[in-house]
C-alpha cells in the first residue's frame, strides 16, 4: 500500500469526481489518480507543462480535466476558491511542504471545501529516523518527512470532529476525514511545537493512531 493507492481506493469508493494535490514535483503520483477533475498545486512543478491558459495549465484527455497551478498552496487557496463553488473536493494528497505548520495550514484549507464525505491524506507522516524528521535530510539528498507526525498529533488533540490515524506505509500515509475519533489526545499546540523527535518514537503507535497498511480495507468496507 502506498498513498497513490490509497487515494484511488477512497476516491473509488465514494465515486469522487474532484481531486487536488499538493506538491506535484513531478507528477508521479498526479498522473498515477484516476479522477474526472484533477488539480495540482506546486510553486515549482518539474513535470512538462502542455498549454498555458492565464497561468493555469488545462489537458482535456480522455474527459478528464487537469488543472495547474504553479503557486504556493496559501496562494491558491487565497485565489481560487470559486473552483470548489459548485464540486467540491473529495479527496486531496497533501504531499508539500513537510513542515508542522505549513501541512496544518494545507489541512485546514482544504477542510473548507471539502465535501462531507471525503479524506485528505498526508504523505510522509511517520519519519523511520531522527534524520528523516530532519531538515538535514534536505540537504543530504535523503528522504525527508519533515514534522507532518506533528499535524497528525494537532488534530487528534484538537478537533474533535474528525477520525485522524496513519498507515504504517510509504512513510506514514495519514487519513482525515469527518466523524467521531476513535479516541483523543490533548496536547495543546504549544505542546507539539515543542514536542521533540524522542517524543514520537517512544509513543509512535498512540501519537499517530499507528494501524497496519491492510487496515485501510477495513476502514472503507465502513465508510457509507
Amino acid at each position: 500500500m502506498d498513498r497513490i493507492q490509497a487515494v484511488q481506493a477512497l476516491l473509488d469508493k465514494i465515486k469522487g469526481k474532484t481531486y487536488l494535490e499538493i506538491g506535484t514535483d513531478y507528477g508521479n503520483s498526479f498522473f498515477a489518480i484516476h479522477a474526472k477533475r484533477k488539480i495540482a498545486v506546486d510553486p515549482h512543478f518539474k513535470l512538462k507543462l502542455k498549454k498555458k491558459i492565464k497561468g493555469v495549465i488545462v489537458n482535456i484527455l480522455n474527459f478528464r480535466k487537469e488543472m495547474f497551478f504553479e503557486v504556493t498552496s496559501d496562494d491558491f487557496f487565497l485565489n481560487n476558491s470559486n473552483l470548489f463553488d459548485k464540486n467540491k473536493l473529495d479527496v486531496a494528497l497533501d504531499d508539500g511542504l513537510h513542515t508542522y505548520e505549513q501541512s496544518l495550514k494545507d489541512v485546514l484549507n482544504v477542510l473548507k471545501y471539502l465535501n462531507n464525505a471525503g479524506f485528505i491524506v498526508l504523505h510522509d507522516c511517520n519519519p523511520e529516523s531522527e534524520s528523516e524528521a530532519s531538515h538535514l535530510a534536505l540537504q543530504s539528498g535523503g528522504p525527508w518527512c519533515g514534522d507532518v507526525w506533528k499535524t497528525i498529533v494537532h488534530l487528534r488533540s484538537l478537533r474533535s470532529d474528525l477520525r485522524v490515524f496513519v498507515l504504517d506505509c510509504d512513510h506514514g500515509v495519514g487519513v482525515v476525514t469527518r466523524g467521531k475519533p476513535e479516541n483523543m489526545l490533548n496536547y495543546t499546540p504549544e505542546d507539539i511545537r515543542l514536542m521533540p523527535y524522542s517524543g514520537l518514537e517512544a509513543n509512535r503507535i498512540k501519537l499517530l493512531n499507528l494501524k497496519p497498511e491492510n487496515f485501510l480495507e477495513e476502514f472503507i468496507k465502513g465508510v457509507k
